[in-house]
């Protein structure tokens, strides 16, 4: 791939950035930003959108998981889409629908419109979370100048979801309908400047036709696989008809794979699996974000049910976290090139590890300042190594026409993370649930999320370390193409 940043004769420092690249990446920061945020907002509104239209708990639990599904389900079709019909056009029509349906879900009286929106939002953010990830790496060339531009963009992720827990707070003071508003005119304006900005991308030619079957298969399974984690802590784990639901799942993403090995254009290529350092990235996310959705979920319980806390007061306590993100990850692509991304996860995973643990000592009259700050100091450190290096370790060495493919597998395995672990936090509180339900009692129950959100934490940690060892001259592993009998040989390094 030539990039249009780089010029052969002049060294790396000193490329300059024009507006026009400026612009492109901004947009595509704020469609993250925007997906980030709303996901962040909706959750300290669910009490006022219950209570204005009459919504069971059971149904309030669809505003969220309606999203997660649409998100999570549709994720690896959605990167597959953006290689073969264009990561411009995929992610343009895509940011369109994001903002009807965030314009929508502001005006429904219904829960079954509201949840339905939400569905539409997240099934239009599993198209652009790939496309536009997919655009930054094939405009800006492998290296310090990539490693710069995902630092900056995952920044834009965590600033968004640090703002819209602040942001939340204020606005469903005076309504909750603000709160599913505010995306539409950003996503409008973003809209409006791709359309000017973004670098037009042609459609995959030789692509060996569509995967239909594939598509299928990966979109059914994707979407069985996330209800059935939702629908497990209400439903229980032993049920038949949860344990059918997961064979199910087994059984399509068995057949799944079967397909993708025979089909001459394949919905995801299997031969990029063989990579080490690709498969280490796929499963750092699920860790990483799983052992975060369940942190942040018991937290917030504990602040807002045992201690007493508001919404916007629960905001700012993880507000620091989000902070150091915000502050350090633009600096995250210069640490990168110097020290490599396996030493930057594990890094970063021992440092969360080191954060949940120490947040275990939270009783029920803590000392902010020196008990519940230190972990979200040290938990936002993590993200901002973890989550970056994670986009950029997973990213190179991957051909521009398979981007799209890569960048869709990555977000399904933090989407899927989120929901899994969730579910297994929720299931183990609830099952240490007290028969009293004293605050002391309350507190000690949450005790075992916690020790399993930590545990999810030194998995990633173990996993990451796989990686690390003495470092050689770069070398060829051969990656077979479902495509050919002949095999590439892709230049590899952690």
């Amino acid at each position: 791939m030539t990039s249009p940043l780089t010029n052969p004769a002049a060294p790396v420092s000193a490329v300059r950035w024009t507006p026009r690249l400026w612009g492109t990446l901004l947009v595509l920061c704020a469609a993250m930003f925007l997906d980030a945020l709303d996901v962040s907002m909706v959750g300290v509104a669910l009490p006022s959108i219950g209570h204005d239209l009459d919504l069971s708990t059971s149904t309030l639990q669809w505003i969220v998981s309606g999203y997660i599904l649409g998100y999570g389900g549709l994720l690896l079709l959605g990167g597959r889409t953006a290689d073969l019909l264009g990561r411009r056009q995929v992610f343009l029509v895509a940011l369109g629908v994001f903002a009807l349906a965030s314009l929508l879900g502001g005006l429904v009286d219904s829960g079954p419109l509201l949840i339905a929106s939400r569905f539409v939002k997240g099934l239009s953010a599993a198209f652009t979370a790939p496309a536009g990830l997919s655009i930054i790496t094939t405009t800006f060339a492998e290296g310090p100048l990539r490693n710069r531009a995902l630092s900056i963009y995952t920044t834009c992720a965590a600033t968004g979801f640090s703002m819209g827990l602040v942001l939340s707070g204020l606005l469903t003071e005076a309504s909750w309908r603000l709160t599913m508003l505010l995306p539409a005119p950003i996503a409008l304006i973003a809209l409006l400047a791709g359309w000017k900005l973004l670098p037009r991308s042609e459609r995959e030619k030789d692509h060996n036709g569509y995967d239909i079957p594939g598509a299928v298969l990966g979109t059914a399974s994707m979407l069985l696989l996330v209800f059935t984690v939702v629908q497990a802590p209400q439903a229980g784990w032993a049920p038949a008809r949860t344990l059918l639901s997961f064979l199910a799942v087994a059984v399509l993403l068995t057949v799944f794979v079967l397909v993708e090995r025979r089909s001459p254009g394949p919905l995801v290529r299997l031969g990029v699996l063989r990579s080490g350092s690709q498969v280490r990235a796929q499963l750092g996310a699920v860790a990483f974000f799983g052992s975060y959705v369940g942190f942040q979920f018991l937290t917030t319980l504990y602040m807002q049910s045992l201690l007493g806390w508001s919404a916007l007061h629960t905001a700012l306590a993880f507000l620091p976290a989000g902070a150091l993100v915000a502050v350090s990850s633009t600096k995250v692509g210069s640490i990168v090139d110097r020290f490599g991304t396996q030493r930057l996860i594990a890094a970063g995973f021992a440092l969360m590890v080191l954060g949940y643990a120490l947040f275990l000592r939270v009783d029920l009259d803590p000392v902010y300042a020196a008990v519940i700050l230190p972990s979200m100091l040290l938990i936002g450190a993590a993200c901002a190594l973890v989550f970056p290096s994670l986009n950029i370790q997973a990213t190179n060495g991957v051909e521009d026409h398979e981007q799209g493919m890569v960048s869709g597998l990555l977000n399904t395995s933090v989407q899927v993370g989120g929901a899994i672990f969730l579910a297994v936090v929720t299931a183990v509180v609830t099952a240490h649930a007290p028969e009293h339900a004293t605050a002391q009692n309350v507190l000690d129950s949450y005790r075992p999320g916690f020790l399993v959100v930590t545990g999810v934490a030194v998995a990633g940690l173990l996993i990451t370390l796989t990686g690390l060892r003495t470092r050689r001259p770069a070398r060829s592993v051969v990656v077979a193409k479902s495509t050919s009998l002949e095999a590439d040989r892709v230049p590899v390094r952690d």
